[in-house]
Formats: structure tokens, C-alpha cells, sequence
């Protein structure tokens, strides 16, 4: 079984040919990518759903790097410097990168080179797909560079661009080849495919978290129907194994992130508009521009469903030889298609964490590998597959035209942002990672970092004021308490002249409020390591240092073995 697979005779042979097998791909894939920037040019940058949250992400975490947090977890400056866990919660993926990007490069620029790796890299992925699993005898190199082009700039891709800027979901389509791939390889290899799956679903949670739970649901789906087809239980025990390891290896990042939610409201993740409810395709609500980007999504989703329909009725001499692979994409297609509509919204409400994926139309990640497998094996014909492209233009610029204009930002809004965290104003929160008991609409935006709450009279000097450590001193005329500008948070550590200290929050607004005595006092506050980091960082040392062991003693009882 594959999808065409080449012997590994085959393989050394076709890369045997140095950098010019390599040039043209990458060459044809990078030209698409910039292809879509170019209007950036005359308009700016895309100023999606998403740009400002991922934008500030970026600057928090520069700016922390430069006073030597590695790994942030508090993002200081959100709530206008009131502060909130993001980075305990958000995946660290796409920030790394875009923070890595934005010390580099120009601020102006830094999200459009962003964009275009990550563009370069889902074709580079669907590439490496290709040339292993197409069959050489029937679709050659050209067809492989045809897919990969195909995939890097498919219509969902081009949506999540112009209008949305998820920037970490948009990453994570990288990682949806080489899960087929590595189910794939599963099938054939059995246990041995168990690291590569495993890295696969760990770099899914450490890139975006409901992409992770798409693609987990997608693995047990391929697995399942694979297991079924082969009747062999054997594949459950590798998906099984590999989601268990993916998950220890990025439990540095899933153990803090899972039990702190009882720290913030995330409820407010799956609130009224980021419901699955309102979202599913051809969903009208009372909010016009909601309803504008669902028709972009819902026209752009029928699209592909259509032309996978036909793809795949043409493909059928590719059946014929490939029938197990054909009935598993077409069960996936079948699959994420339904998903995406009203109909399924018991399985959204049952399944579990499916509503925390909030928008149906995201499976459209996982339809559009689907899309640009089935038209490349499907329609043979260039004019054929030329045709899909320019009626995929056509529905990109249609909805630009009549449904949704995209935004822009010019370099001058860019600059803002970076003025807004050089003088520490901060910017706007996020509503789900906001501390339980905060309350961001009644914070005081000019407020100063340290106040006194009571009647007494002090004088405050603030020594130092960082992302994770503060420390002030406060001379009281009789004892009080002082508010700070940061909302309450359990890993805050409050000491008082060197002894910890209860905080309590101030009602109205959730901030802190530190109990302090008459005469002087010095108060330091520290973001600690709680426990569920220590813990879920060892389980991710441990686990990756298993993980290299277990592939240097394969490697080594493999080179002993006799030729």
C-alpha cells in the first residue's frame, strides 16, 4: 500500500542529482509565496482577525528576551500593563519565530517575512509528501512541484492571509502532510513510525492548540480507517503510543497550560461569536461583518468540496491501483466536509475539546491537502488544473470585491504598536487568558504601578518594574495596603521584608492589593515556577532524552546488522 511509494533505491537515486533537483522546487514555491505579498506593496500589511494578538505577542517577547526570560510566561503589557498569562496558554511556536523574525528583520516587515516562510515551508512539507508516496510512474517531479505550489497558496491559505492573520494556525499547515506522511509510513512500518508520529503531534501543540485538536481527531480518523481496512489493531496501538509520547514531549507546554485554566476565564474562548454554533457554514447571525467572512469561507469551502468531487471521479484509474489510499482521502474529505456543517453540531457539543477548535470552517486546513492531492492526481491535464487555479482567484478576488474587503495596516500603524510597549502603555488583553475575578473594562489606563488604598500616607519608590520581577519600597504612615497596576495571579509571589505574603484583589478591578506595615517596607514580587511547570518540564526532558536514546540504539543495532 501507498500512495505510489518509491523503493529506497529509487529515492537515493532521484536526490542523487545534487542542488538542481532541489532548486526548482524551492524556486517555483517561493516565487508563489512572494506572488501573494505583492499587493502588500501598494496596500500594507494585512490587518486580519488576529494581527494585533499575534504582533504584540511578538514585541512582548523580544523585548522579554532582552532581560534574559527565555521562555515568557506573563505578558506584561496586555490589559494596558495590567497584565496576562498569554504565553502559559498560548504555544510558543509562533511567537518564538515571529519575535525570533522581528530582532532580525525591520518591524515593518517582520510579519511579511513570516508569512512567506511559513508559505515556503507547507510547500517544502507537501513536496517532501509527494516525491515519497506519488507514484513515479504516473505523476513525475513536475507534478510533485505542481502539488506543493498548489498547497503553499491554496485558497484556505490565501483567506487566513488576507483576512484572518493567524499566524499560528497558518504555521501549523506545515504539520498536515507530514501527519499523512507519518500515517503512511505507519502503515507500512508499524512501531518504527511511532517517534516521527509523536513529533508530528507534539510539534502540533507547541504550534497552535485547536490545529492539535484537528489533528488529533484527523490521526484517529486515518488510523481508524487504515486499522479497518488492513484488519489490524496494530495501527491503534501506534496512534495510541505516538499521541502519548507527542503528549510527554510537549508537556512543558500542555501540563501548565491544562491546569491553570482554572486560573483564567477561559470560557470566554467559546463565547457568543466564537461559538461553533455560529459559525458553521451558511450560519447567518445579528453581526454583518461576522456574516461577511462566513460567505468568504462558506464559498471558498463549497469550492473545494466540489472540485474534490470531481478530482476524485477523475482520479479513478488512479483507484485502481491505489484504492486503499483513495477511500482514506476520500473519508476524510467526507469527514471534514461534514464537520464544517450545522448538521453536525451534537458531535461538536460531545466530542471532546472540539468546541474549544471554535470554528467549524477550520477543518478547511486539513480539506485543503485533500484538495491539492486530489487535483494533482485527478487532473491530469495542465489546462485542467489551471483552470481550478484561476477559479480559485476568481473566488479570492470575488469576496475581496462584494463580500469582505481585506484590512491594511501602514508602516505608521506598525510603528505605533512598537511606541505602545516602548512607553509601556500596553494594549489590549485577551479576553479568555484574562486572571478570574479581573475585570479589564474597569481598569484605570493612567494609573501609576504602585498606589496606596487606604488613608495612610506613604512614599513609594519603585526600584524595579520587569515582566516577572518587580520590587518597590513603601513607607507608610500606619499600615494599609497598596494596589499595584497587575491584575492577581496564583504564581505571583509577594514578599514583605523578606516574608511572604497573602495579596488579596481589589473588587472592582481584580488587581493586586499587598497588605503593608507602618514605617518602611520592601516589597518584592516574583512570577515563581509553580509546580505543574517544574513537573511538565521534567516530563519533556525525560521523554526527549528516551526519545534520542531509543533512536541511537536503533540506529546502531540497524548498522550492525550484516549486508
Amino acid at each position: 500500500m501507498s500512495l505510489g511509494k518509491t523503493s529506497g533505491a529509487e529515492s537515493r537515486v532521484g536526490w542523487q542529482g545534487g542542488a538542481g533537483l532541489l532548486w526548482a522546487p524551492l524556486l517555483a514555491i517561493g516565487g508563489a509565496a512572494f506572488a501573494v505579498e505583492i499587493p502588500f506593496f501598494f496596500l500594507g500589511t494585512p490587518s486580519g482577525h488576529d494581527v494585533e494578538f499575534h504582533l504584540y505577542s511578538w514585541l512582548e517577547v523580544l523585548a522579554q528576551w532582552k532581560h534574559g526570560i527565555f521562555y515568557p510566561r506573563w505578558a506584561a503589557l496586555a490589559h494596558f500593563a495590567y497584565g496576562e498569562p498569554r504565553f502559559v496558554f498560548y504555544p510558543p511556536a509562533s511567537w518564538t519565530l515571529g519575535a525570533f523574525l522581528s530582532a532580525i528583520f525591520p518591524w515593518t516587515v517582520a510579519s511579511c517575512v513570516y508569512l512567506w516562510i511559513v508559505l515556503v515551508a507547507a510547500g517544502v512539507a507537501m513536496f517532501v509528501l509527494a516525491r515519497r508516496w506519488l507514484d513515479p510512474q504516473k505523476l513525475d517531479r513536475r507534478d510533485a512541484i505542481f502539488v506543493a505550489v498548489l498547497y503553499a497558496v491554496n485558497p484556505y491559505h490565501l483567506v487566513i492571509v488576507y483576512w484572518r492573520s493567524a499566524f499560528a494556525e497558518l504555521l501549523a499547515s506545515c504539520l498536515v502532510p507530514l501527519l499523512l506522511l507519518c500515517v503512511l509510513k505507519a502503515v507500512d512500518a508499524g512501531m518504527r513510525a511511532v517517534v516521527p508520529l509523536a513529533l508530528v503531534l507534539a510539534a502540533a501543540w507547541l504550534t497552535n492548540a485547536p490545529a492539535a485538536v484537528m489533528i488529533h481527531y484527523s490521526l484517529a480518523l486515518l488510523l481508524v480507517f487504515f486499522a479497518w481496512q488492513r484488519r489490524s489493531l496494530r495501527l491503534l496501538l501506534v496512534g495510541a503510543g505516538a499521541v502519548g509520547l507527542g503528549a510527554c514531549l510537549a508537556g512543558f507546554y500542555l501540563l501548565p497550560a491544562i491546569y491553570e485554566q482554572r486560573w483564567i476565564d477561559i470560557a470566554q474562548a467559546v463565547s457568543a461569536g466564537s461559538r461553533p454554533a455560529d459559525n458553521f457554514l451558511f450560519i447567518h447571525t445579528t453581526d454583518a461583518d461576522h456574516d461577511a467572512f462566513n460567505r468568504i469561507v462558506t464559498w471558498l469551502a463549497v469550492l473545494e468540496m466540489v472540485v474534490i468531487v470531481v478530482a476524485a471521479w477523475a482520479a479513478r484509474r488512479w483507484r485502481e491501483t491505489q484504492r486503499e489510499v483513495w477511500n482514506v482521502l476520500v473519508g476524510w474529505a467526507i469527514a471534514c466536509s461534514v464537520l464544517m456543517f450545522p448538521v453536525a453540531g451534537l458531535l461538536w457539543r460531545v466530542l471532546p475539546k472540539m468546541q474549544f477548535m471554535q470554528f467549524p470552517w477550520r477543518w478547511l486546513l486539513c480539506l485543503s491537502l485533500i484538495f491539492s492531492l486530489f487535483v494533482t492526481v485527478g487532473l491530469r491535464r495542465w489546462w485542467w488544473r489551471a483552470a481550478v487555479c484561476a477559479v480559485s482567484i476568481l473566488v479570492i478576488v470575488g469576496a475581496w470585491r462584494y463580500a469582505q474587503a481585506p484590512w491594511w495596516d501602514t508602516a505608521d500603524d506598525l510603528r505605533e504598536m512598537q511606541d505602545n510597549m516602548a512607553t509601556a502603555a500596553g494594549y489590549e488583553g485577551t479576553e479568555e487568558y484574562t486572571p478570574l475575578g479581573a475585570e479589564p473594562g474597569a481598569i484605570d489606563k493612567e494609573t501609576r504601578n504602585v498606589t496606596v488604598e487606604g488613608p495612610a500616607h506613604a512614599a513609594i519608590r519603585v526600584q524595579r518594574w520587569d515582566a516577572e520581577s518587580r520590587m518597590f519600597t513603601a513607607e507608610m504612615s500606619a499600615a494599609d495596603q497598596v494596589a499595584l497596576r497587575l491584575f492577581r495571579y496564583p504564581a505571583w509571589r509577594v514578599e514583605v521584608n523578606g516574608r511572604v505574603v497573602e495579596t488579596t484583589a481589589r473588587a472592582e478591578t481584580g488587581q493586586m492589593l499587598v497588605p503593608v506595615g507602618a514605617g518602611m517596607n520592601r516589597v518584592e514580587i516574583r512570577f515563581v515556577r509553580t509546580w505543574d511547570r517544574a513537573v511538565g518540564g521534567w516530563i519533556s526532558f525525560i521523554t526527549a532524552i528516551a526519545v534520542i536514546v531509543w533512536l541511537w540504539m536503533s540506529r546502531v543495532r540497524t548498522s550492525d546488522r550484516p549486508v
